[in-house]
């Protein structure tokens, strides 16, 4: 775990990352706040690209949460079968959107602990939903930002929370808003687990890890002189 980075270079860290994506958006595919609740919910143990696959349709044709119930227990499951832990994540789908339906009027909360309140909704879920839809600069914390927060000292922790903590207390005021998509996205493309893709990695000069690759050794075309 390297140590936190100085302010002055998380400064020039998220500077670079905002010009080279100023408006950094999500992959999961939502058109209200219902369905992104319901989208992330889905994603957990499961890629973004498996999850849009099966929403859409879903989404097609139940984008509220009384739509959600007149579909039924039964229409949604048929809707996400390719996705893991489908027969749980129908059920959560079906329980929110009664206690939304119940106890909000049918509309998704902007309070964290009311959100998490509902089946299926982590602290991870909340905040992505408070920061995408509400506009709120919440920090949500999944492997890709983890490991990236620990590996770069952008956010060390030892824990989902103390990373969480870490990009709250340290990234500047006016780099929050986008901060975790800047975090999750290079992790996805660029900071990878296994092989992290260093020599196009656009903070490398800022980065404290160790074990950087390199740039791949040109191969010597012919016979070498004797």
């Amino acid at each position: 775990m390297a140590k936190q980075l100085p302010y002055s270079t998380m400064r020039e860290v998220f500077a670079r990352f905002e010009a080279a994506e100023p408006e950094p958006r999500g992959e999961l595919e939502h058109v209200n706040a219902f369905t992104l609740v319901v989208a992330v919910a889905m994603s957990a143990q499961a890629t973004d690209a498996g999850v849009n696959r099966a929403t859409r349709a879903l989404f097609a044709v139940a984008d509220t949460p009384q739509k959600m119930l007149d579909l039924g227990l039964e229409g949604v499951t048929d809707h996400i079968r390719t996705i893991g832990l489908f027969r749980q994540k129908a059920k959560n789908v079906i329980r929110l959107s009664r206690i939304l339906v119940d106890d909000y009027g049918g509309e998704v909360p902007d309070s964290r602990a009311a959100l998490q309140s509902l089946p299926g909704v982590g602290r991870k879920t909340a905040n992505v939903v408070l920061n995408m839809w509400f506009g709120h600069p919440a920090q949500a914390v999944d492997t890709h930002i983890f490991r990236v927060g620990n590996r770069t000292g952008i956010a060390p922790g030892k824990t989902v929370e103390a990373v969480e903590r870490a990009v709250e207390d340290n990234v500047p005021a006016r780099y929050q808003r986008h901060a975790h998509h800047w975090l999750i996205l290079h992790g996805r493309y660029t900071c990878v687990a296994r092989k992290p893709k260093c020599p196009a990695c656009l903070i490398r000069d800022l980065c404290p890890y160790d074990d950087k690759t390199l740039e791949p050794t040109p191969r010597t075309e012919g016979r070498s002189a004797p």
